[in-house]
Parts: structure tokens; C-alpha cells; sequence
């Protein structure tokens, strides 16, 4: 009897104690299942801050992408007002010079009409006489021109005749004359020179020709036409074949 009266004691001490180790088990799963529920909340909640964090980040790079699209085409829309201002402010200068001279262009013209209507002469009259001038004026240029021509022919009428008197023994010419052999005639003993009437010849003006620098022979001018001349190699002279391209200087530059 004792013994089952033990038994039932270490039963009920047994169911005792699993009891107690079960309800410490379950207060332990409680806390474990607890802290894995707050743990979980914690990471849906810090996921969820995390997603709105990275949401709030890529609508901050769109706006600040944006801003920048923005702020490159006030930049180029800047640049392009810029450029329009200047193309503006030249027009406006341009303009300004135009109307500048329109004007100076109108005050001329009045104080032209002024002029013609203070002489009293009527416009065909005033044509007239501009007529008149002009035909004046184009018959005194031809009138020098002749003068020149006559001018020039007296003066080697003068050369001539005191060539041939003997009262001067050699003509002078421009010192500045240079020239070069166009054509040379080696069986007749003459040539054709650059230089003419205008460039200073003169008959009987005599020519030292030379290659690279040394003497070749000396020619007399015997006709002087408008733009070259025509010259005898003179005797006694000659120091070698004259050729085309020779340099001609004067024998007897004016001082």
C-alpha cells in the first residue's frame, strides 16, 4: 500500500513537474514566437521604409533629371537669345547707317534743287548745259592729248635736228629706264626692246645690254613705237651674241 501510495506520489510529483516544465517551455516558445513576431514586423517595417526610401530616391534622380533637361534648354534658349540680340543689334546698325545715309543723300539733293532752282535755269535748260559741259570737257582732253602727241613729235624733231647738226653728241635718257631684248636678229644686227614711247626711248639713245651682270654689247635706238622700240647693235661694240631676255640700261642716263 505504501508503495503504490509512493508511486502515486512520484506520478503526481512527475505530472507536477512536467507541468511546470511545460508551462516554462510554452512561456519560452511564447517569448520565442513573440520576439520572431516583433522581428518580423520590424523587417516588413523596415522593408517597407526601405521601398518608400529607394521611391523617394528615384523620384528625386526623375526631378533632378529633369532639372537638368530643363536647365540645358534655358541654357541653349539663353544662347539663342543671345545670338538673336546681336543679329538685332547689327540690323539696327545697319539700319541706323542706312537711314544716316538716306538722309545725308536727301540734304543733298535739296540743297542741289536749292542750287539748280537759285540759278533760274529750268531742268532741260540745266541738262543742256551739263551737255555742253561734258562735250567742253571731252574736247579739252583731246585737245591735251594732242598737245602731248605734238608735244612729244617737236621734241624729237629737235633731238633729231641737233643729232644731225652735231651739237649733241650722244642722247640722254631717263636714268629709271629698264628693259629686256624681246627679239634679236643676229644676221641684221638688230633688236626689238620692252620699252617705248612712254617709258622715256628716245631715238639715237643709246643701250648697254648685259647678261648676268656682264657687258654684251651696246645697241642706238632707231625707232621708238608705243610700248618697244627697235635698235642697231652698234659696231666695234659687240662682245657676244646677243640674245632674247638681255637687260638694257641706259649709256647716258640724265643726271
Amino acid at each position: 500500500m505504501l508503495i503504490r501510495i509512493s508511486l502515486i506520489i512520484a506520478i503526481i510529483a512527475g505530472l507536477a513537474a512536467g507541468a511546470i516544465n511545460f508551462i516554462q517551455v510554452k512561456q519560452k516558445i511564447d517569448g520565442v514566437v513573440t520576439e520572431r513576431n516583433t522581428e518580423h514586423t520590424g523587417r516588413i517595417n523596415a522593408e517597407g521604409e526601405r521601398d518608400k526610401t529607394k521611391a523617394v530616391l528615384a523620384k528625386t534622380e526623375k526631378e533632378l533629371t529633369n532639372t537638368k533637361e530643363t536647365l540645358a534648354t534655358a541654357q541653349q534658349e539663353r544662347e539663342k537669345a543671345e545670338k538673336d540680340l546681336g543679329v538685332q543689334v547689327k540690323k539696327a546698325a545697319e539700319l541706323s547707317g542706312k537711314l544716316t545715309g538716306a538722309l545725308n543723300e536727301r540734304d543733298d539733293a535739296r540743297a542741289q534743287l536749292a542750287a539748280y532752282t537759285s540759278t533760274g535755269f529750268t531742268p532741260p535748260q540745266i541738262a543742256g548745259l551739263g551737255k555742253q559741259i561734258r562735250q567742253s570737257q571731252e574736247a579739252l582732253e583731246a585737245s591735251l592729248e594732242e598737245k602731248k602727241i605734238l608735244s612729244v613729235s617737236l621734241q624729237k624733231a629737235v633731238d633729231e635736228i641737233k643729232w644731225i647738226k652735231g651739237e649733241t653728241p650722244y642722247v640722254k635718257l631717263r636714268a629709271d629706264l629698264k628693259g629686256k631684248i624681246l627679239v634679236a636678229d643676229p644676221k641684221w644686227e638688230f633688236v626689238v626692246l620692252n620699252v617705248g614711247q612712254d617709258e622715256g626711248a628716245k631715238v639715237h639713245g643709246e643701250m648697254l645690254v648685259s647678261r648676268n651682270g656682264k657687258l654684251v654689247a651696246k645697241v642706238m635706238i632707231s625707232e621708238v613705237q608705243k610700248g618697244r622700240c627697235i635698235a642697231n647693235v652698234l659696231p666695234g661694240w659687240k662682245l657676244g651674241d646677243v640674245t632674247e631676255g638681255d637687260s638694257v640700261i641706259p649709256a647716258y642716263p640724265e643726271s
